[in-house]
């Protein structure tokens, strides 16, 4: 029963015995295994199913790690309701928003990421505690977006994720699957190509040019707030953060032509979700800013266009 603590967290987990993390020998265990990986030069941890362990066995865990200040990220499956929720967790690191990951596989797919405007305020995980992905091992072969999704929305969906003002975003990189219980490629080798190519099955989600572009334009335009927003249809939308950077993403089987207001200085800038600024020349599309504005512009079905101050020619 998903709203009784007590068997979400002491008892299995669809087949899996509990860890008894209560127990000193589970904790010396765990604590040894996890300063190991800590002398390796691993300075942060994803925890799988946080939320079924109790928030005083996480805390002690922590608290008895060799070296503190680590970097944390909770999976706590919290749709709603009642039993143990994603809050809890805040106080040992940033916890994984799974409303935002169902809210952005609904609205690519359904065709109104028009909806997404407020998400900031929806009132969920604030967002300096917020961990939010697009895809995740489980998630991409439960129905929602993944490297399969039609209609580039996968991409189109870190694109927004990577631009818009929310939590912390995490890319995941992953390898192709024909059903749900495949694993990883044979010999668990793989090979990622500077072009965002993979070998021997492995997607490389993290190199892909949009990705890797939209990982810059994060960067660069920090805690800058969101501003001029513009919508065409409900597929359709285009946001500033600050005088720093601007993204159009349509969503839409039609082109989307008109005038946006980016905030940005004039100038040439290089689109960093088709190519990358190489010294004063850029590999891809060339966009011009003009009085602030990119006038009669034009964006293709399914595609986005991202520039910032970092990608200015």
């Amino acid at each position: 029963v998903w709203d009784d603590r007590n068997q979400v967290q002491n008892c299995e987990l669809v087949n899996l015995a509990d860890l008894k993390t209560e127990s000193s020998k589970v904790r010396n265990t765990l604590i040894k295994h996890t300063n190991s990986l800590i002398d390796l030069g691993v300075a942060g941890f994803r925890v799988d199913a946080s939320k079924h362990v109790s928030t005083n066995d996480i805390k002690y865990l922590q608290s008895k790690l060799k070296q503190q200040g680590l970097y944390y990220t909770h999976e706590v499956v919290y749709e709603g309701g009642g039993g143990v929720t994603s809050s809890e967790y805040m106080a040992y690191g940033d916890v994984q928003e799974f409303r935002y990951t169902s809210l952005l596989s609904n609205a690519f797919n359904s065709g109104n990421i028009a909806q997404l405007k407020g998400l900031k305020d929806f009132g969920w995980l604030p967002s300096d505690k917020a961990n939010v992905f697009v895809a995740n091992h489980d998630r991409e072969r439960s129905g929602y977006l993944s490297y399969k999704s039609p209609s580039k929305r996968y991409t189109l969906a870190h694109v927004f994720s990577l631009a818009y003002p929310y939590g912390t975003p995490t890319v995941f990189s992953g390898y192709s699957f024909a059903n749900s219980d495949d694993g990883a490629p044979n010999g668990n080798y793989g090979t990622c190509n500077d072009n965002g190519s993979g070998a021997n099955g492995w997607q490389c989600q993290h190199r892909w040019t949009a990705i890797a572009g939209m990982v810059s334009f994060y960067n660069k335009v920090g805690s800058n707030a969101l501003k001029n927003w513009k919508q065409g249809d409900n597929n359709q939308i285009a946001f500033g953060r600050g005088s720093v950077g601007y993204v159009i993403i349509n969503n839409s089987n039609s082109k989307w032509k008109t005038t946006f207001t980016t905030g940005l200085p004039d100038g040439k800038y290089c689109d960093v979700i088709s190519g990358k600024k190489s010294g004063s020349t850029c590999t891809a599309k060339v966009v011009t800013v003009k009085g602030g504005k990119l006038t009669n512009y034009g964006v293709g079905q399914h595609n986005a266009v991202a520039i910032h101050i970092g990608a200015k020619l």
